[in-house]
């Protein structure tokens, strides 16, 4: 097991080497920010180490561009909300406005709910955002989608056991 365990160190070391300089560009050239493009070629990197599969050398370019494109998705949709998030404070009276702890507990648990919708598939996504924004009942849903109201029962059934694991982690 040792063995196994040392020999994927040195492959991911030898990609990390082979490759580093390439997805660094790669990113460079999507980011227009060196630092960023570092940032996230490191992310990437880690992320395919903690990976537990296996992979061919054939695919590592696919393989760490699909990785790294992911993770500048996620990088720019969090620094949009955030955006927003700064935007509506700047809206509100001073006396109104939550303390910088609060603030980033908010932000925190925005990104954690935006990566959640993220994650489920648009249909379930959408009958959750008309149900729980708009207010709209399932039927109404359902005529919206064109779905059956059994598809947007299952729908909301699965985005509320997401937000019960975010919100419990099981």
């Amino acid at each position: 097991m040792a063995d196994l365990a040392s020999s994927r160190h040195q492959d991911i070391a030898g990609i990390y080497t082979g490759h580093h300089r390439w997805l660094l560009g790669w990113l460079r050239r999507r980011t227009d920010n060196a630092d960023l493009a570092a940032d996230l070629a490191q992310d990437t990197f880690v992320k395919m180490m903690v990976a537990r599969r296996d992979f061919t050398l054939d695919e590592v370019r696919a393989l760490l561009a699909t990785i790294a494109r992911g993770l500048m998705i996620d990088h720019f949709r969090r620094c949009a909300l955030e955006a927003a998030f700064l935007e509506m404070l700047a809206q509100m009276p001073p006396e109104h406005l939550p303390s910088p702890e609060a603030q980033l507990l908010v932000l925190e648990t925005l990104n954690e709910v935006d990566a959640m919708l993220a994650a489920l598939p648009p249909k379930v996504r959408s009958a959750f955002l008309l149900s729980q924004l708009d207010g709209l009942g399932y039927a109404e849903i359902a005529t919206r989608l064109q779905v059956s109201l059994s598809s947007v029962q299952q729908y909301m059934r699965r985005a509320f056991t997401a937000c019960y694991r975010l919100q419990y982690g099981r």
